[in-house]
Protein backbone atom coordinates (compact mmCIF):
# COMPACT_ATOMS: atom_id res chain seq x y z
CA UNK A 1 0.00 0.00 0.00
CA UNK A 2 2.96 2.49 0.25
CA UNK A 3 2.65 5.64 -1.41
CA UNK A 4 -1.27 4.90 -1.60
CA UNK A 5 -3.67 7.81 -1.66
CA UNK A 6 -7.52 6.32 -0.40
CA UNK A 7 -10.41 7.64 -0.73
CA UNK A 8 -13.08 6.99 2.21
CA UNK A 9 -16.85 7.66 1.52
CA UNK A 10 -18.52 7.02 4.30
CA UNK A 11 -21.17 9.15 6.62
CA UNK A 12 -20.06 7.34 9.72
CA UNK A 13 -17.36 8.89 11.56
CA UNK A 14 -16.46 5.97 13.45
CA UNK A 15 -16.03 4.02 10.70
CA UNK A 16 -14.20 6.31 8.89
CA UNK A 17 -11.59 6.79 11.74
CA UNK A 18 -11.23 3.36 11.38
CA UNK A 19 -10.44 2.70 8.02
CA UNK A 20 -8.12 5.09 8.11
CA UNK A 21 -6.01 3.96 11.57
CA UNK A 22 -6.49 0.54 9.70
CA UNK A 23 -4.67 1.68 6.48
CA UNK A 24 -3.11 4.61 7.31
CA UNK A 25 1.22 4.05 7.14
CA UNK A 26 3.86 2.96 4.61
CA UNK A 27 3.13 6.76 3.19
CA UNK A 28 -0.89 5.92 2.36
CA UNK A 29 -2.53 9.48 2.09
CA UNK A 30 -6.55 8.64 3.59
CA UNK A 31 -8.62 10.85 2.42
CA UNK A 32 -12.52 11.17 3.50
CA UNK A 33 -16.06 12.57 2.68
CA UNK A 34 -18.77 11.86 4.37
CA UNK A 35 -21.68 11.81 1.47
CA UNK A 36 -22.43 10.40 -2.04
CA UNK A 37 -21.93 13.55 -3.84
CA UNK A 38 -18.75 15.22 -2.24
CA UNK A 39 -17.06 11.80 -2.67
CA UNK A 40 -18.04 11.61 -5.77
CA UNK A 41 -16.60 15.25 -6.20
CA UNK A 42 -13.19 14.17 -4.45
CA UNK A 43 -12.80 10.96 -6.87
CA UNK A 44 -12.83 13.01 -9.23
CA UNK A 45 -10.52 16.13 -8.18
CA UNK A 46 -8.06 13.71 -5.92
CA UNK A 47 -7.55 10.29 -8.43
CA UNK A 48 -7.43 8.35 -5.51
CA UNK A 49 -5.63 4.71 -6.30
CA UNK A 50 -8.12 3.13 -4.02
CA UNK A 51 -12.11 3.94 -3.16
CA UNK A 52 -13.55 2.46 0.05
CA UNK A 53 -17.45 2.97 -0.55
CA UNK A 54 -20.47 2.50 2.23
CA UNK A 55 -23.56 1.67 0.45
CA UNK A 56 -25.95 3.16 2.61
CA UNK A 57 -25.07 7.19 2.38
CA UNK A 58 -27.66 10.05 3.42
CA UNK A 59 -28.12 11.59 0.22
CA UNK A 60 -26.82 8.89 -2.91
CA UNK A 61 -27.04 5.28 -2.25
CA UNK A 62 -23.69 4.31 -2.64
CA UNK A 63 -24.52 1.43 -5.22
CA UNK A 64 -25.11 4.60 -7.41
CA UNK A 65 -22.08 6.47 -6.14
CA UNK A 66 -20.26 3.27 -7.26
CA UNK A 67 -21.93 3.69 -10.80
CA UNK A 68 -21.19 7.12 -11.03
CA UNK A 69 -17.06 6.73 -10.15
CA UNK A 70 -16.91 3.98 -12.89
CA UNK A 71 -18.48 5.64 -15.60
CA UNK A 72 -14.96 7.62 -15.62
CA UNK A 73 -12.52 5.67 -14.10
CA UNK A 74 -11.23 2.16 -13.49
CA UNK A 75 -10.17 2.81 -9.46
CA UNK A 76 -10.95 -0.46 -7.33
CA UNK A 77 -13.64 0.04 -5.58
CA UNK A 78 -13.80 -1.96 -2.12
CA UNK A 79 -17.68 -1.80 -0.59
CA UNK A 80 -18.72 -1.41 2.49
CA UNK A 81 -22.17 -2.90 3.74
CA UNK A 82 -24.07 -3.84 6.20
CA UNK A 83 -26.28 -5.90 5.53
CA UNK A 84 -25.80 -9.71 3.60
CA UNK A 85 -28.30 -10.33 1.22
CA UNK A 86 -26.48 -12.72 -1.65
CA UNK A 87 -28.70 -10.39 -4.51
CA UNK A 88 -27.31 -7.23 -3.14
CA UNK A 89 -23.58 -8.24 -3.36
CA UNK A 90 -23.84 -9.43 -7.05
CA UNK A 91 -25.85 -5.54 -7.72
CA UNK A 92 -22.40 -4.16 -6.18
CA UNK A 93 -20.31 -6.15 -8.23
CA UNK A 94 -22.72 -5.51 -11.59
CA UNK A 95 -22.27 -2.15 -10.99
CA UNK A 96 -18.53 -1.78 -10.88
CA UNK A 97 -17.63 -2.57 -7.45
CA UNK A 98 -14.33 -4.73 -7.41
CA UNK A 99 -14.85 -6.45 -3.82
CA UNK A 100 -16.93 -6.14 -1.03
CA UNK A 101 -16.72 -6.34 2.76
CA UNK A 102 -19.35 -7.12 5.36
CA UNK A 103 -19.74 -4.91 8.68
CA UNK A 104 -18.52 -5.42 11.67
CA UNK A 105 -14.58 -6.18 9.59
CA UNK A 106 -11.70 -6.54 11.31
CA UNK A 107 -8.69 -3.98 10.31
CA UNK A 108 -6.45 -7.15 8.81
CA UNK A 109 -9.51 -8.39 6.86
CA UNK A 110 -9.57 -4.40 5.57
CA UNK A 111 -5.90 -4.90 5.09
CA UNK A 112 -6.13 -7.68 3.14
CA UNK A 113 -8.84 -6.84 0.87
CA UNK A 114 -7.30 -3.45 0.29
CA UNK A 115 -3.71 -4.97 -0.53
CA UNK A 116 -5.35 -7.61 -2.90
CA UNK A 117 -7.04 -4.68 -4.52
CA UNK A 118 -4.02 -2.62 -5.01
CA UNK A 119 -1.65 -5.00 -6.45
CA UNK A 120 -4.84 -6.04 -8.85
CA UNK A 121 -4.47 -2.47 -9.81
CA UNK A 122 -0.96 -2.10 -10.21
CA UNK A 123 0.23 -5.69 -11.84
CA UNK A 124 -2.79 -6.40 -13.90
CA UNK A 125 -1.82 -8.81 -17.00
CA UNK A 126 -1.31 -7.48 -20.62
CA UNK A 127 -2.77 -9.96 -23.31
CA UNK A 128 1.36 -10.36 -23.54
CA UNK A 129 1.62 -10.87 -19.86
CA UNK A 130 2.86 -14.02 -17.81
CA UNK A 131 0.80 -14.54 -14.52
CA UNK A 132 2.11 -16.70 -11.82
CA UNK A 133 0.87 -17.64 -8.24
CA UNK A 134 1.39 -20.92 -5.84
CA UNK A 135 3.38 -22.82 -8.55
CA UNK A 136 0.88 -22.08 -11.62
CA UNK A 137 2.01 -20.39 -13.94
CA UNK A 138 0.10 -18.85 -16.56
CA UNK A 139 1.08 -17.62 -20.43
CA UNK A 140 -1.17 -15.40 -22.07
CA UNK A 141 0.32 -15.31 -25.35
CA UNK A 142 1.49 -18.59 -25.91
CA UNK A 143 -1.75 -20.16 -24.16
CA UNK A 144 0.62 -22.40 -22.06
CA UNK A 145 -0.18 -23.79 -18.53
CA UNK A 146 2.22 -25.11 -16.04
CA UNK A 147 1.89 -26.46 -12.57
CA UNK A 148 5.57 -26.58 -10.75
CA UNK A 149 7.49 -27.04 -14.59
CA UNK A 150 5.14 -29.28 -15.80
CA UNK A 151 2.41 -28.19 -18.66
CA UNK A 152 -1.50 -29.07 -17.77
CA UNK A 153 -3.45 -29.33 -20.46
CA UNK A 154 -6.74 -27.36 -20.68
CA UNK A 155 -9.58 -27.76 -22.88
CA UNK A 156 -10.69 -24.50 -24.38
CA UNK A 157 -13.15 -23.83 -22.08
CA UNK A 158 -11.17 -24.58 -19.24
CA UNK A 159 -8.72 -21.98 -21.07
CA UNK A 160 -11.15 -19.37 -21.49
CA UNK A 161 -12.62 -19.36 -17.98
CA UNK A 162 -8.98 -19.38 -16.64
CA UNK A 163 -7.79 -16.18 -18.72
CA UNK A 164 -11.35 -14.81 -17.56
CA UNK A 165 -9.96 -15.53 -13.68
CA UNK A 166 -6.13 -13.96 -14.52
CA UNK A 167 -7.52 -11.04 -16.31
CA UNK A 168 -9.51 -10.29 -13.27
CA UNK A 169 -7.33 -11.88 -10.40
CA UNK A 170 -8.13 -10.33 -7.03
CA UNK A 171 -11.78 -9.38 -8.14
CA UNK A 172 -14.57 -11.09 -7.07
CA UNK A 173 -16.56 -11.95 -10.20
CA UNK A 174 -20.64 -12.75 -10.06
CA UNK A 175 -21.53 -16.18 -12.15
CA UNK A 176 -22.64 -13.87 -14.63
CA UNK A 177 -19.86 -11.86 -14.73
CA UNK A 178 -18.16 -14.72 -15.88
CA UNK A 179 -20.85 -16.58 -18.02
CA UNK A 180 -20.65 -13.67 -19.98
CA UNK A 181 -16.89 -13.79 -20.81
CA UNK A 182 -16.63 -17.12 -21.41
CA UNK A 183 -19.64 -17.98 -23.34
CA UNK A 184 -20.47 -14.72 -24.55
CA UNK A 185 -24.13 -14.77 -23.69
CA UNK A 186 -26.39 -13.92 -20.71
CA UNK A 187 -28.60 -16.92 -20.95
CA UNK A 188 -28.85 -19.94 -19.58
CA UNK A 189 -27.73 -21.66 -15.87
CA UNK A 190 -24.64 -19.86 -15.05
CA UNK A 191 -23.97 -21.60 -11.77
CA UNK A 192 -25.01 -24.48 -13.46
CA UNK A 193 -22.29 -24.23 -15.96
CA UNK A 194 -19.77 -22.56 -13.80
CA UNK A 195 -20.30 -25.62 -10.89
CA UNK A 196 -18.85 -27.98 -12.98
CA UNK A 197 -15.83 -26.57 -15.10
CA UNK A 198 -14.81 -24.30 -12.39
CA UNK A 199 -14.54 -27.98 -10.85
CA UNK A 200 -12.57 -29.50 -13.63
CA UNK A 201 -10.51 -26.77 -13.74
CA UNK A 202 -9.69 -26.95 -9.95
CA UNK A 203 -8.97 -30.11 -10.74
CA UNK A 204 -6.20 -29.40 -13.00
CA UNK A 205 -4.52 -26.69 -11.47
CA UNK A 206 -5.10 -26.68 -7.66
CA UNK A 207 -2.90 -28.18 -5.39
CA UNK A 208 -5.49 -29.92 -3.10
CA UNK A 209 -9.04 -29.35 -4.96
CA UNK A 210 -10.87 -30.39 -2.52
CA UNK A 211 -9.66 -27.47 -0.66
CA UNK A 212 -8.74 -24.80 -3.28
CA UNK A 213 -6.41 -21.66 -2.91
CA UNK A 214 -6.62 -20.29 -6.38
CA UNK A 215 -10.61 -20.15 -7.39
CA UNK A 216 -11.95 -19.36 -4.12
CA UNK A 217 -16.05 -19.31 -4.13
CA UNK A 218 -17.62 -16.50 -3.05
CA UNK A 219 -21.37 -18.64 -1.44
CA UNK A 220 -24.21 -17.10 -3.77
CA UNK A 221 -22.26 -14.58 -5.69
CA UNK A 222 -19.17 -16.34 -7.75
CA UNK A 223 -16.06 -16.63 -7.61
CA UNK A 224 -12.87 -14.79 -7.01
CA UNK A 225 -9.29 -15.97 -7.79
CA UNK A 226 -6.49 -14.93 -6.19
CA UNK A 227 -4.12 -12.06 -7.23
CA UNK A 228 -0.71 -12.27 -7.39
CA UNK A 229 1.58 -12.66 -4.07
Amino acid sequence: MAGATILVIDDEAQIRRVVRHALSGDDVRVIEAAAGREGIDRAAAERPDLVVLDLGLPDVPGIRVCAEIRKWSAVPILMLSARHSEAEKVALLDAGADDYITKPFSPAELQARVRAQLRRARTAPHPEARFEVEGLAVDLARRVVTRGGDEVHLTPTEWDLLRAFVAQAGKTLTHDQIFRAVWGRGSGDPQAYLRVHVANLRRKIERDPVRPALIVTEPGVGYRFRALD
